[in-house]
């Protein structure tokens, strides 16, 4: 199953389950725990800032809210200042913890800021984390990589290559950028989803004025949109919200120059990918890509680019088989085959995780989708998420040419 072949999805379930049964009865180790181990001594001491499904390790002082128990159970090493609050959940009181901190500087020779992010194999719908999926790091990591190398003459990238790591290691060493908080959302269809934030809710809920775009009446469930539509949200560690262009600029969030940059770059790039997932037969739906600015001025793209976490594919052969029937009145919706994170959250109940049987399915479905989208084979590093996070840690360390701690 590691050979330069396509698994099939018998062997990838075996592959799966393989991995699970290694796996799943050891502790889960942190990338705050691997550091505060000293595992990478250069990074000893540093603090992990957390993200839904993924930590950064970066210089200078930051920030992150979590509930104040989890921040006792986790507590760091070095004392921090913490301020507790109180906010409803869901009704219901919760003590949470913001969490301050500073790094030593993590810099290039030349002064640029170097930021370390690390994968995990978690995964999150509907603003709850779910459990963790085989692989899933690895399949993203290796989606990104490609999608990224495409990108880069496009949307510019804040990434350095680093030899000797691998496109699906969980490990990127970027240039930390000075982050641009909102998440450019691209669609060229209105695709069935779940998410308040999404164009195919509002519309569903009756509204026709989006992200100021004018929607005109007779769109269809996963049908065309009239033209690829730039429909920004806001950046947040807790609830993301959709709005118009003139609302960013009024918030402060960009400038119109800043925006219109990120856009015209975008929308090429989204015809580039586009045109090249065609030629292999997927219909990029759509995507959301992010950006910051680099040292000397530049908007860059960061964070992932076109994966299945980040945007939704459909096998086009069915998509077209379905608009054909759809027409001649012998089916009433487009239910088209997708690889997207989206196949995922139909799985997601309340604030409930995901059972053994979910997670394995789920991991099958990433497999095969990297494969199908890439036309690639999926080749597993079948180590522990410990040892393969140590190991990129250590080449970027190793490979940098950072100043000395």
């Amino acid at each position: 199953m590691m050979s330069n072949n396509f698994l099939t999805e018998s062997e990838a379930r075996i592959l799966v389950e393989e991995y699970m049964e290694k796996n799943d009865s050891k502790k889960s180790v942190t990338t705050q725990e691997i550091l505060d181990s000293g595992a990478v001594p250069r990074l000893k001491g540093y603090v992990v800032r957390p993200g839904k499904v993924s930590g950064s390790v970066f210089g200078g002082k930051g920030s992150f809210t979590t509930e104040q128990k989890n921040y006792e159970a986790n507590k760091l090493e070095a004392d921090h200042n913490v301020e507790t609050f109180t906010e409803k959940v869901d009704g219901k009181d919760v003590i949470m913890a913001q969490v301050y901190f500073e790094n030593p500087p993590v810099e290039l020779r030349d002064g640029t800021p170097v930021r370390g992010m690390v994968r995990s194999e978690d995964i999150s719908t509907h603003d709850q984390k779910r459990g963790s999926i085989p692989f899933k790091d690895q399949i993203l990591a290796m989606n990104h990589n490609y999608m990224r190398k495409l990108a880069a003459p496009y949307i510019g990238t804040s990434q350095f290559e680093i030899k000797g790591l691998s496109d699906n290691s969980p490990v990127i060493a970027a240039e930390n950028l000075v982050q641009i908080s909102l998440e450019n959302v691209m669609r060229a269809f209105m695709a069935k989803s779940s998410t308040k934030t999404s164009l195919y809710y509002n519309y569903m809920k009756g509204k026709r004025d989006f992200c100021g775009h004018k929607l005109p009446e007779g769109l269809i469930q996963n049908g065309p949109l009239p033209y690829v539509m730039d429909t920004p949200s806001t950046k947040s560690d807790k609830h993301d919200e959709s709005v118009s262009p003139a609302t960013l600029f009024k918030r402060g969030i960009c400038t119109p120059s800043q925006y219109f940059e990120i856009r015209n770059n975008s929308l090429i790039f989204y015809g580039v990918a586009s045109y090249v997932l065609s030629k292999g037969g997927i219909i990029l739906v759509d995507t959301k890509l992010e950006h910051g600015i680099s040292v000397d001025g530049k908007i860059k793209s960061q964070d992932e680019i076109i994966t299945m976490d980040s945007s939704r594919f459909w096998l086009a052969k069915d998509y077209n088989e379905q608009m054909e029937k759809l027409i001649r009145g012998e089916i009433t919706v487009l239910n088209p085959a997708s690889y997207s994170k989206e196949f995922a959250r139909g799985y997601s109940k309340g604030k409930e995780g995901y059972t053994q049987e979910q997670r394995a399915a789920i991991a099958v479905r990433y497999i095969m989708g990297v494969q199908e989208l890439l036309k690639q084979p999926f080749n597993p590093d079948v180590r522990s998420a410990e040892e393969r996070i140590v190991r990129g840690l250590e080449l970027v360390v190793n490979n940098l040419d950072l100043k000395a701690a």
